[in-house]
């Protein structure tokens, strides 16, 4: 935790968000001492967690060996009450849930970290210790009433967190949660005083972060080129936080008007580097670009990092109309050739770059790089089946999880049904986004698209087979209006467009190289140049 004199309390907020949606704050005081230190916090979390913390207290001595919890909550309506004691290297729990009775007694660590599922404050104590971790480190993590488990650090990243136009220094530790059963991935990340910033469980798409940086004014910078200046774009009622890179250099030659590249990440990539698995995709792109001499833009999707709107709504045609807001304050901009505005989406990203050069023609080219070439419903399906392909289901658990695949997409796409679907299920899907997905159909964007086409694909990507990218080509020559159609296959690469031996997930956290391949950006940035040249 940050410096400050001893008994002298310091409070935060926590905002916490499951896909991306606000569902509740968590107020957290800590008080730090001669006698030690005492972390206090009260919140609420809404469905489908539905947690209520009426009082939480996590007392350690001066040394972090835990002392007390306490416990006063209400779980779906129903109360919880803890107190534990650590004595003697054994935690003892007494409480209640409901009527239910607990009692608990464990052998645990003399420095073991006191952990409360869904609880913020459970990480404060978690993000001092780690102040002088390195990777390799190891934590004892009492899970109150339940067990101690194990915490290793996998990695830990020196990072800057973007508030507005200043940089503060942070450092994300990956974490191994050794959970009975199965490993539960958690970032936690800390500035240079120990005091916790954010703890994002990819697993559960539960984020936890400190209220000043969940604003739509931060940001984690997590790649930067020579060539970058941070800049805001006006959107429909809200800025998009975007990075524009130009070629090093250009400022001063003080010469003729640039061509610009508008880049779009996939699905569950959200930040402007396009940050997937260790890789930095549209980071690394915007850089090849500018070394081509032509500038790149890269922005939070809208809802995320240091742009406004509402991601929880945001459907693939409210993302295509954030391009063409892009496109229009490139058009204002004096460095820019709007002749030469041209878009590049990456896997559904492709699909918005497509969806906006059939609406806007001031967008001079298009790349799809990864884009699929069936309608989402069926993307969806064919994902699933390759999953199941690799598993050892037996034939019939894999005919009922297609089967309910295919009644969850019905629903989705017809708002009936959903009595046949599970509650949590529901949740999950029942999203615009979800219903935009699966209703988007490639083959009639395509036909209205007139401006110059690169179908760029990985021969090794296994989340979206090489030969979607030979039958989006197939259609765009049969049916399109574009008189410009090209294809490139890139050997050896994924669909993270990096170097690999198989080309599956579970393949991508051990790669060792994390830099797109060159034959990826060599074959963007000429077909650029030659497209750029003949609309010049």
């Amino acid at each position: 935790m940050a410096q400050q004199p001893d008994g002298e309390p310091r409070s935060r907020g926590y905002s916490i968000f499951l896909r991306g949606t606000p569902i509740g704050r968590e107020g957290v005081t800590v008080r730090s001492g001669e006698e030690g230190t005492s972390i206090a916090s009260t919140g609420r979390l809404s469905a489908p967690l539905n947690l209520t913390l009426r009082q939480v207290e996590f007392n350690y001595d001066p040394n972090w060996t835990p002392q007390s919890f306490f416990l006063d909550a209400s779980i779906d309506g129903g109360s919880l009450v803890i107190r534990t004691r650590f004595e003697g290297g054994l935690a003892t729990s007494e409480g209640a849930r409901g009527n239910t009775p607990i009692l608990a007694t464990h052998q645990v660590a003399p420095r073991t970290v006191i952990h409360f599922n869904s609880a913020a404050a459970s990480y404060v104590a978690l993000a001092r210790r780690l102040t002088t971790a390195e990777a390799g480190a190891e934590f004892r993590i009492y899970v109150v009433p339940q067990a101690e488990i194990t915490a290793s650090v996998g990695a830990v990243h020196v990072e800057q967190m973007q508030l507005g136009t200043s940089f503060i220094d942070v450092r994300r530790y990956e974490m191994a949660f050794e959970n009975p059963g199965a490993s539960l991935l958690v970032n936690v990340t800390i500035d240079s005083d120990g005091d916790l910033i954010r703890v994002n469980i990819p697993s559960q798409s539960l984020d936890i972060v400190r209220e000043d940086i969940a604003s739509s004014t931060s940001r984690t910078r997590i790649y930067s080129n020579p060539g970058d200046e941070a800049v805001i774009i006006p959107a429909a009622g809200f800025n998009l936080g975007a990075t524009l890179t130009r070629p090093v250099g250009s400022q001063e030659r003080n010469g003729s008007p640039l061509p610009v590249v508008i880049l779009l990440a996939g699905s569950g990539v959200e930040d402007r580097d396009g940050f997937a698995y260790g890789i930095p995709t549209l980071g690394q792109l915007a850089g090849a670009i500018a070394r081509s001499g032509a500038m790149a833009v890269r922005y939070d999707k809208r809802g995320y990092g240091q742009s406004g709107g509402r991601a929880e709504s945001a459907t693939i045609d409210d993302y295509a109309e954030d391009v063409r807001a892009v496109v229009r304050w490139l058009r204002d901009r004096d460095d820019v050739d709007d002749k030469r505005i041209a878009v590049i989406g990456h896997s559904e990203g492709a699909w918005v770059a497509l969806l906006a050069a059939s609406r806007e023609r001031r967008i001079g080219a298009v790349v799809s790089i990864a884009g699929p070439s069936v309608s989402g419903a069926d993307l969806v399906l064919e994902q699933q089946q390759r999953a199941l392909d690799q598993t050892n289901l037996s034939a019939a658990e894999r005919e009922d999880r297609v089967a309910l695949q295919k009644q969850i997409q019905s629903s989705v796409l017809t708002g009936r049904g959903w009595d046949e679907v599970p509650t949590e299920l529901r949740a999950q899907a029942d999203t615009p986004w979800f219903q935009s997905l699966l209703a988007f159909e490639p083959a009639r964007v395509v036909r209205r698209v007139r401006q110059p086409l690169l179908f760029l694909h990985g021969a090794l990507d296994r989340q979206v087979p090489v030969a979607h990218a030979e039958r989006l080509a197939t259609m765009a020559r049969e049916n399109s209006r574009s008189k410009s159609i090209d294809l490139v296959v890139v050997r050896g690469v994924n669909h993270l467009l990096v170097p690999a031996v198989t080309g599956e997930v579970d393949e991508y956290g051990t790669l060792p190289d994390r830099t797109v391949s060159a034959d990826v950006t060599t074959a963007t940035t000429e077909w650029l140049k030659t497209t750029f040249a003949s609309i010049r």
